[in-house]
């Protein structure tokens, strides 16, 4: 058991957190939720003993051992991966990392006895500590995290991969209490559910800092709150709290109320000229002075109104045949859209796969290499990246989002002013005049994204919004976007926010290739697991691009001309046939399963008509070809 007591930590006049105290048991999976600038990552610094509290104290047996991930994780640019996650002090990692540097040597020489000694001496060094299951474990779980190149240097990795080789070397390292900062980010959804998979059976205690509400709500047993300096626990995962912290401020409200009202008769007793003669009316005039400087966490919540936004026209984005390759990798192959007035969509699929690519080319950031991007006229994009805009420090935070705009106007035409929107994205009017370079790195990102929101776009862009942003945020912009009356288009691994936020996704497949769903990541993950494991896959014969005759014809068959007496009737037929599927679709509304299926019919009839449309060109081909014999 860890035991936390009087914990004290402040920077400058801001107070993080006063006479806080917890335990951390053996097996339990604590999540740790607050808003950004709370202090949640100074918190785990203090516990992972990297920062230190200005009182209070932390005590555990000497050979409790705490490993710590944070976020940015800190690498060794010229080691490999292996030697990357078999670096520590323990036994087990140090037996494991003289054995591979041992296999490698023995691999370039294998004639050389004393590099088989060396070998061998660390075989049964692997034996004396029980290091083969570990071995085996850190390669399966580096495997599973999409690692396969183990010999790479870690200075040739991306971000996302980097981030994985931390989390493999944080699950494999022993520990009795593993601290995550952030685990999920940058990891896409098939990785987080793995994660998610693989903690459930995790031997030693977990603490957690995670955005994912899903993940959350899956892995832990056990919440802890910091709000305002103080540290509240809830026993339960991610829905309980919610319960109880609805409940717990409903009382609050209550017992302030119930003390306005004491205070109130107080002070028109005071007010009333009592004099303070006895020590008994003494004391009762320092009980008002208490009453009065006792504070209470029930503040305004936030504001309501239906968000606005430019007009926008019937025309927003259309794509037509996009493809775009990087050095010979295709990643958008032959794609095309239309998108209307209204739309939410989600873009998923693995890391590295051009969802950010597909934003970048209908923003007009990124040219593709074949096709055409059309924009309407009256598109106004608010495109937020994952990447930090370069915020001035000196600025105060009203006055960087004055910047852009003082007031902004909602749908039913009221003014809503800068100050109101910093409220409402959890900035309080205080805080307001705060400079930037103040602020943590999460509070920097969500006034980053109010600045994007504040341009009154009527199209938005959102690339891994929620990557830094706490939960409590999150909340607050799916609030927005679901009153927001333009098109979202988001990219994001964020589970929770797309079934909030969206109605229909792009699938990255893979070699450029990009399928439509209707319906939320639930009910993807629904569809799919209704696949069967195995499909084939009936591919058209192709047909010959030239047709050869040795003579020509004289005059069409008897079928070909009862054919082309009626291919264009037919046509018309199957036109009508596929609207009429579409208007289906439509009023299906949030029957998924229903559209699923109109959707499959509405393919299967479109791929009906191009088939009769090119028999109408290969007939209509052959007559202009026996008109021009006659």
């Amino acid at each position: 058991m860890l035991t936390i007591e009087h914990l004290n930590k402040s920077y400058g006049d801001k107070v993080l957190f006063e006479n806080i105290s917890c335990t951390i048991a053996s097996q339990e999976r604590i999540g740790l939720i607050g808003v950004n600038g709370t202090g949640k990552s100074t918190f785990l610094k203090i516990i992972a003993g990297i920062e230190s509290a200005e009182a209070g104290t932390i005590n555990h047996a000497k050979d409790y051992k705490i490993k710590y991930l944070k976020q940015d994780p800190d690498l060794m640019p010229n080691l490999t991966v292996l030697e990357q996650i078999y670096y520590g002090d323990s036994d087990i990692m140090r037996a494991m990392r003289e054995y591979e540097q041992a296999l490698v040597n023995m691999q370039e020489d294998a004639s050389n006895e004393k590099l088989q000694s060396r070998l061998m001496t660390m075989q049964q060094k692997m034996d004396e500590y029980g290091a083969w299951d570990s071995n085996t474990s850190a390669k399966t779980i580096l495997s599973k995290l999409g690692i396969t190149d183990f010999n790479r240097k870690v200075k040739e990795l991306s971000g996302g991969q980097k981030k994985r080789v931390a989390i493999a070397k944080a699950l494999i390292q022993p520990a009795d209490l593993l601290i995550l900062d952030e685990p999920t980010n940058h990891l896409d959804n098939s990785t987080v559910e793995w994660l998610e998979t693989y903690l459930a059976s995790y031997k030693g205690s977990l603490l957690l800092v995670t955005h994912d509400r899903y993940f959350l709500n899956r892995v832990t047993n056990r919440i802890l709150e910091l709000d305002k300096g103080k540290l509240f626990h809830y026993e339960g995962n991610y829905e309980v709290f919610l319960e109880k912290k609805a409940e717990r401020e409903a009382l609050e409200e209550k017992s302030e109320q119930k003390h306005h009202n004491t205070l109130r008769n107080e002070l028109a007793w005071l007010q009333r000229g009592a004099r303070a003669r006895s020590t008994k009316q003494k004391a009762r005039i320092e009980r008002i002075g208490e009453m009065k400087e006792k504070t209470f966490h029930t503040e305004t919540k936030n504001i309501d109104f239906q968000a606005g936004s430019a007009r926008l026209g019937k025309k927003v984005i259309e794509l037509r045949a996009i493809s775009k390759a990087f050095e010979n990798k295709l990643v958008i192959d032959g794609f095309n859209h239309l998108f209307t007035p209204g739309d939410r969509f989600g873009i998923i699929g693995p890391n590295g796969s051009g969802k950010t690519t597909l934003l970048n080319i209908m923003a007009k950031r990124l040219c593709p290499d074949q096709g055409d991007v059309e924009v309407g006229e009256t598109v106004k994009i608010g495109y937020y990246t994952q990447d930090d805009e370069e915020l001035d420090g000196d600025l105060r935070i009203i006055e960087y989002i004055k910047e852009t705009a003082e007031v902004i106007h909602t749908k039913d035409g009221e003014v809503i002013t800068a100050e109101q929107m910093l409220e409402r994205f959890l900035f309080s009017r205080p805080q307001q005049w705060t400079y930037i370079h103040r602020l943590s790195g999460g509070e920097k990102r969500r006034l980053y994204l109010l600045k994007v929101l504040m341009t009154e776009p009527n199209v938005l862009f959102l690339d891994e919004p929620t990557n830094d942003l706490d939960t409590q945020t999150l909340g607050v912009l799916e609030d927005y976007l679901n009153s927001f009356p333009g098109v979202v288009i988001t990219v994001s691994h964020d589970r929770y926010f797309l079934d909030r936020v969206v109605d229909r996704l792009f699938i990255f497949k893979g070699k450029g290739k990009i399928d439509l769903f209707y319906g939320n990541y639930s009910d993807y993950l629904a569809y799919e697991d209704k696949q069967p494991t195995q499909q084939v896959k009936h591919q058209k014969p192709k047909k010959s691009s030239e047709k050869v005759r040795k003579q020509p014809r004289k005059k069409l068959s008897y079928n070909d001309q009862k054919e082309w007496n009626t291919i264009e009737d037919d046509i018309m037929v199957m036109e009508e046939e596929i609207e009429a599927v579409s208007s289906k679709i439509v009023d299906a509304g949030s029957d998924i399963e229903q559209v699923q299926d109109l959707y499959k019919e509405q393919q299967q009839l479109e791929q009906k008509l191009e088939e009769k449309m090119e028999r109408w060109e290969e007939l209509s081909l052959l007559v202009e070809e026996i008109e021009a014999n006659k």
